[in-house]
């Protein structure tokens, strides 16, 4: 530096205009990453369940507008549509009990009145719970008989269900584990709605032992499904956290419209072997190293994603790709009503359509200024929007996005697995998660003959009463 009083040098100067140059840039590329960091945490904000994939439950108290739907708009009035049956309560034709109501008087002489001058009446039925019935005990006698040739003494044998001086039945364990995991009940409230309604005092061991007998009696009924299912024509797939122990696990899923197939897991990239045909997923990438199979991705979720552009980051495209995808999933859905294939001509026109929309949101994402690299690391690749993302996406994977145009057996969405994984969200919601290995892996076995059963149109109940592997060989799977 030049001595105090002195001017500084041209070179100094230039030294100096050259650092404050260098801050600037540094200060910029600094700007620019925390404006991009802006910009990623207001998205987030933004992020709700009607518009990505998180649930309900973290939506908090502000809840989005839960009553608008991503489906495409058909100008039907709410409630039934015409033609549908209803599920009005009727009369039926053979009531319990009849109570008759007599006027005592004529209402026009004031006359006494008999039963026996009833002439018509008026039929009005009420439908109600029967009172509480106490236990049916049966008493199984094995009788010794005494031979009058030989004098040898014989006994006969108990049933093989019955193996204990004292012991509940069958339709008691039934009952225990269906509201065990088919309604959730945890075990001490399962408890109290046993003595309360029918007087059958068990304890939370006892509870434990029926689940884990139904739990063995199965085994042979989950692999009969889970082949079937690694075997049918289209099948739905998914996977959810849950905890084991304390433990992060996985549960897995793979199911139909008739059945229903889940497992546990140590590691969420654990996928089924054997599997063919077509798997409808989420685009988790892991579904995609499975050999054998075809792909159809689900359309909910891409609803979601592209609800989020449109709220979010004011993309056009989104919206547009959003219009189409409702009204090819309308065209597909008469058609499958109408028992027929949905045209070439159509499905060229809306393939068009959507290389189109496609090309509008690439030539958007162009225009763009860069953002910086992935996590503000120094190397590696420039980090990409969220739009631009889902365009690659719905590029690359477009036969799976669209395959529910070419194949009506394909649904549009993945909503089959979603609502069967739901299940186990709702038990870990009211009872946490599992302290074992094995009730865990019972859970999932009952849980797959339960909803299976449901899928079949069975009583569940009665189903619990009866041998699992004859129930397998009866299994409707179309």
């Amino acid at each position: 530096m030049a001595p105090p009083g002195n001017p500084p040098s041209t070179d100094e100067l230039l030294a100096v205009i050259a650092a404050q140059q260098a801050q600037i840039v540094e200060q910029q590329a600094q700007i620019a990453a925390l404006l991009a960091r802006v910009a990623e945490l207001e998205r987030r904000l933004g992020l709700n369940s009607s518009n990505s994939g998180k649930p309900p439950s973290s939506d908090g108290l502000q809840k989005p507008n839960r009553t608008r739907s991503l489906r495409e708009r058909l100008g039907n009035k709410p409630g039934g549509q015409k033609g549908h049956p209803g599920e009005t309560l009727r009369q039926s034709a053979t009531p319990d009990d009849i109570v008759g109501h007599y006027p005592a008087s004529c209402s026009g002489c004031g006359a006494a009145l008999t039963p026996a001058m009833s002439r018509s009446h008026a039929a009005r039925q009420v439908f109600d719970l029967p009172e509480p019935q106490p236990l049916r005990i049966t008493e199984h006698r094995a009788h010794a008989c005494t031979c009058t040739a030989c004098g040898t003494r014989t006994r006969a044998a108990f049933p093989a269900d019955v193996n204990a001086p004292v012991q509940y039945g069958s339709r008691i364990a039934a009952f225990a584990v269906y509201l065990l995991h088919a309604q959730f009940l945890p075990e001490d409230r399962l408890a109290a709605l046993m003595a309360d309604l029918f007087g059958v005092r068990l304890t939370a061991a006892t509870i434990a032992r029926m689940s884990r007998s139904c739990a063995a009696s199965l085994h042979g009924f989950g692999e009969a499904v889970r082949d079937l299912v690694a075997g049918a024509s289209v099948k739905h797939m998914d996977e959810t956290g849950f905890r084991i122990g304390g433990k992060t696990q996985w549960l897995h899923v793979a199911s139909n419209a008739w059945l229903t197939f889940y497992r546990v897991s140590a590691k969420r990239g654990s996928l089924m072997e054997g599997v063919c045909g077509i798997v409808v997923h989420d685009h988790w990438k892991p579904y995609y190293t499975m050999p054998d199979v075809q792909h159809a991705l689900c359309n909910a979720h891409h609803l979601r994603e592209l609800q989020a552009l449109v709220e979010i980051e004011k993309e056009e495209w989104s919206e547009k790709m959003q219009r189409l995808l409702r009204r090819a999933c309308h065209v597909a859905n008469l058609a499958r009503e109408r028992g027929m294939e949905v045209k070439p001509q159509t499905i060229a026109r809306i393939e068009r359509c959507y290389r189109r929309i496609l090309s509008e949101g690439f030539a958007f994402h162009l225009a763009q200024p860069a953002q910086g690299r992935a996590n503000g690391a120094r190397r590696g690749r420039v980090a990409r929007r969220t739009g631009h993302n889902l365009l690659i996406r719905l590029r690359d994977r477009a036969k799976d996005t669209l395959r529910f145009l070419h194949d009506l057996t394909v649904p549009f969405t993945n909503n089959q697995a979603e609502r069967d994984i739901r299940m186990m969200k709702v038990r870990q919601k009211i009872s946490g998660g599992f302290r074992s290995w094995d009730s865990a892996a019972d859970f999932a076995l009952i849980r797959s003959f339960l909803s299976t059963a449901r899928k079949q149109g069975w009583k569940l109940i009665e189903v619990l009463t009866q041998c699992p592997d004859r129930l397998a060989q009866n299994l409707r799977v179309a």
